[in-house]
């Protein structure tokens, strides 16, 4: 048993392809961040290179994997028991640099154990995430005043801030540059506005599909059209268009400190599948 690290994203696709895609719905940051970088290059995510893992059982058989995207906390899936320490040790062989993890619970817990005991790293949680999957569509009812269009290249400037907006408002470490992001969504239809009185007050985007599932990201209203239900309409816009596209899965995350997302995502008929944890180290 034992854990593979390697810069290489073919090769992580080859080896650990197979055991991501038998489970798209828990491992779809995996696979939708492996195809951004597939199609956008190494720079995807930010200046320094991802780095990928994969975890090989008694029997040869890959059964967790990891990625990083720096400056982002390393993404780990469902870890095998007593493989947290390895993985720690691996990554420390290439003196890699890990900001966090986020993980389930109880795996992020037992690598920042590993991480925290090899480099005497503080530990803190920095948040709690809920993944959800689309049961049936339910949209909104009453629908809210407006309706959906596709995003345009004449909405590149607004849809920019709205990212940027949106990093900030969840702690998340924006993009180098939004309006790549904003282009990469474009190129692939994949950012909706809600127009409401002509003038766009919403904005719902999706992943491209990756083993027939579509993950729904980001969702965000400004602050002063909060509170009329355009984000719902907007995501179950986006959530329709991609179950008429072919999707078999439709999901999204929550962050578990707002009561309101998640309220109105389960109105929209999705429903909870796992809870994970970001916990961040501190030198």
């Amino acid at each position: 048993m034992t854990w593979t690290i390697s810069d290489n994203l073919a090769d992580y696709l080859a080896v650990a392809g197979d055991f991501l895609r038998s489970d798209p719905v828990r491992n779809t940051i995996h696979l939708t961040t492996a195809e951004s970088l597939g199609v956008r290059g190494p720079a995807a995510f930010g200046q320094t290179p991802p780095l990928f893992g994969w975890w090989r059982g008694d029997g040869g058989e890959v059964t967790a994997a990891v990625l990083h995207t720096p400056p982002h906390p390393i993404l780990v899936t469902r870890l095998p028991e007593r493989s947290a320490r390895p993985l720690a040790e691996a990554l420390l062989a290439r003196h890699w640099q890990v900001p966090g993890v986020n993980a389930e619970q109880n795996d992020a817990a037992a690598f920042a154990a590993a991480w925290s005991g090899l480099t005497g790293a503080g530990v803190r949680e920095s948040g709690r995430i809920r993944l959800f999957r689309l049961g049936r569509l339910r949209p909104p009812s009453p629908p809210p005043d407006g309706a959906a269009r596709l995003a345009t290249d004449a909405d590149r400037d607004l849809l920019a801030s709205w990212f940027a907006a949106f990093s900030e408002e969840v702690g998340e470490v924006a993009h180098r540059d939004e309006r790549e992001a904003v282009d990469d969504r474009l190129s692939h239809h994949g950012l909706t506005v809600w127009e409401a009185g002509g003038a766009a007050v919403a904005m719902a985007g999706v992943n491209r599909r990756v083993a027939g599932t579509v993950r729904v990201a980001p969702v965000y209203t400004p602050p002063e059209h909060r509170r009329r239900g355009y984000a719902g309409g907007a995501t179950a816009a986006v959530a329709r268009a991609a179950l008429g596209s072919g999707a078999q899965n439709v999901v999204l995350f929550t962050d578990l400190a707002n009561p309101t997302s998640n309220s109105v995502y389960q109105r929209l008929g999705f429903l909870p599948v796992e809870e994970r944890v970001v916990l961040v180290f501190r030198s």
